[in-house]
């Protein structure tokens, strides 16, 4: 098992504390979170050759959208300032404040398929200027799993037609990068 740097963490605990005064979102939040963690922890299970530490997967996948908090996203019950794109580095920010890298890194490069640095400058984003790829094995994991779960469809996995769609929609270059993650977590389909 790979652990390197990436010491345990309890990710409920974390939430609670950043969501206290919000328990729909924060509801929101972990139930999505619980839902891209069983497709992630099912990848695990049929691709043992990852060798990858189920406990941080968990933690990874329920922690993986706690800067939605400070974005207009009414429909999900956030009402801060931010565009709802910055959810990712707004959240790596939060769990880097809380002492843990590794899965801050996860937060800020899970959004879409990666950002890179040439996408935020071609479309104006409101985020930092700099490489949000997934690097790591668990970083691709979470970014991939995630893309099959909504946060306004709690518990219902969209088929992989509908999330090749959807990605569609954000250039060639965004359905070129989850085909890479779905060849190496699925297999070519």
């Amino acid at each position: 098992m790979r652990i390197d740097n990436k010491q345990e963490m309890d990710s409920l605990e974390i939430i609670n504390r950043h969501y206290s005064n919000n328990p729909k979102a924060k509801e929101l939040v972990i139930e999505h979170g619980r839902d891209v963690a069983r497709k992630a922890l099912d990848i695990i299970c049929r691709r043992p050759d990852l060798c990858v530490d189920p406990i941080f997967i968990k933690h990874a996948a329920v922690i993986h959208d706690i800067g939605i908090i400070f974005c207009n996203a009414p429909e999900f019950y956030c009402f801060g300032e931010a565009n709802y794109i910055c959810h990712g580095y707004l959240g790596s920010q939060v769990v880097s404040r809380e002492g843990f890298p590794a899965y801050a890194l996860i937060c800020e490069r899970h959004t879409g398929t990666g950002i890179t640095v040439e996408e935020i400058l071609r479309r104006n984003l409101p985020i930092p200027c700099r490489e949000m790829l997934p690097v790591t094995i668990e970083e691709k994991l979470i970014c991939y799993a995630d893309k099959f779960f909504s946060k306004g469809n709690i518990g219902k996995e969209r088929s992989l037609a509908k999330v090749r769609e959807k990605i569609a929609k954000h250039g060639e270059d965004a359905i070129l990068r989850f085909e890479q993650l779905h060849n190496l977590f699925e297999g070519i389909a």
